[in-house]
């Protein structure tokens, strides 16, 4: 069964935050990291994953990710913070 994941990815000085969607997070973290990501990440260089849910169902994966972009920039800073306080780099963990 494909798991599929929503994940906010931000700079290094935390000033921007970038949400996606993808069915391999540590492979699209990785082109994140290499400058391969959207045209966002790269001109923001974004490139630390902050959050990340889990789904089963593509389909509430968009959801949930057109939900978060749709929300400011204060409500997707407390949704990080729920899950990683100190705003580190989680795929320097075990993400998956």
């Amino acid at each position: 069964m494909q798991t599929y994941y929503i994940y906010i990815i931000s700079n290094k000085n935390r000033t921007v935050f970038y949400t996606g969607v993808t069915n391999d997070l540590q492979r699209r973290v990785s082109e994140h990291k290499s400058g391969k990501g959207s045209v966002f990440t790269i001109k923001y260089n974004c490139t630390d994953l902050l959050y990340f849910e889990p789904f089963m169902d593509i389909n509430q994966a968009i959801q949930r990710e057109k939900y978060i972009k749709n929300r400011n920039r204060q409500w997707k800073l407390d949704l990080i913070m729920k899950q990683n306080p100190d705003m580190i780099d989680l795929s320097e963990q075990d993400t998956e």
